[in-house]
This record gives C-alpha cells, sequence and structure tokens, in this order.
C-alpha cells in the first residue's frame, strides 16, 4: 500500500524533482543501516534525557584546559573538535585514534552530534567500533564516566580524534 502510494507520488513528479527525492531517500537509507547494523550486533539506541546538560558536561572536562579566549579564537562554538585539530588539546589522531576507539573497554556509550539537540545512548555497546560511526559526521562518543572521547569528523583531513583523560 505504501509503496504504491510512493510510486504515484513519483510519477507525478518531473524529474528535476525526483532528484531532490532521491536525496533524501538516500540520507533516510543510510539513517536506517546506521541504526540497523547496531540492532544486528543486539545494541540498544535510545535517546537520553536533558542532552543540554550532558553536552555541558562534555565540555567542562574534554575542553576544561582550553580558555573562553583560545575556544572564541579556534572558533569551538562551530566545531568543538577544533580543540584536537588546532592542536589545543593533546589526543591520537587518525589509525591510532580508530585503535584506540577499536580497544577501550565499552559498555555504554554516549554519541552527540555537533549540530544536533539529542544525544543517543548505545547499551550493551563492548562490539562497538570506529568504522560503525564513518557514515556520521561531526559526531563526538563518550563513556559513562566521561574519561574518554572519540571524535568523527566531516573533514577527512581532520581526524578522527581520541582522547583519554587519563593519558
Amino acid at each position: 500500500m505504501v509503496r504504491e502510494i510512493i510510486n504515484q507520488i513519483l510519477d507525478s513528479l518531473p524529474e528535476e524533482e525526483l532528484e531532490k527525492i532521491q536525496y533524501l531517500l538516500q540520507d533516510i537509507e543510510k539513517d536506517y543501516l546506521f541504526h540497523k547494523s547496531f540492532t544486528d550486533k543486539d545494541i540498544m539506541i535510545t535517546y537520553c534525557e536533558n542532552p543540554q546538560s550532558i553536552n555541558k558536561k562534555w565540555d567542562s572536562i574534554f575542553a576544561k584546559n582550553i580558555s573562553e579566549e583560545m575556544k572564541h579564537s579556534i572558533f569551538y562554538d562551530q566545531f568543538k573538535w577544533h580543540i584536537f585539530s588546532y592542536d589545543q588539546q593533546a589526543c591520537l589522531k587518525r589509525e591510532d585514534a580508530r585503535k584506540a576507539f577499536d580497544d577501550v573497554p565499552k559498555d555504554e556509550l554516549f554519541m552527540m552530534y555537533q549540530c544536533a539537540p539529542y544525544v543517543l545512548q548505545f547499551s550493551a555497546a563492548k562490539d562497538v567500533v570506529a568504522a560503525d560511526f564513518d557514515s556520521q559526521q561531526d559526531i563526538y562518543i563518550f563513556d559513562r564516566d566521561f574519561t574518554w572521547t572519540y571524535i568523527h569528523t566531516h573533514e577527512e583531513q581532520c581526524g578522527p580524534y581520541f582522547y583519554n583523560i587519563h593519558e
């Protein structure tokens, strides 16, 4: 039934409008496959309550040594990961970061997007690896205790980054 309705709509649209729909469908498919990859691993994803407080806590822990003046000069408000790309915070980069993320013990993870008003929680996440997030951009993944963070950016030459507060 749904497919018939969609096909009717598609048949009524001119070619230039179909291109817009193609991009929308590709985004929907990407999001579906991203979530399905975790479901296939028996990992539950839920939305966290009070994402603003989680976001502020990330700032207070992972960017605590960065002055407000420096944050302003590196455009921290646009991308938090600039603390790593501008070498204001020591971290592992690229393949070293991916390996560190793959190797760190995981149970419960949190993920926030740079520009989204929500935070996702991943439960029973022991099998999560960096490759699971390759389709995502400008994401910040961290453990429940905020002891480490893994960042995957939208820029190929920047990141990924891994920072552990104990190292």
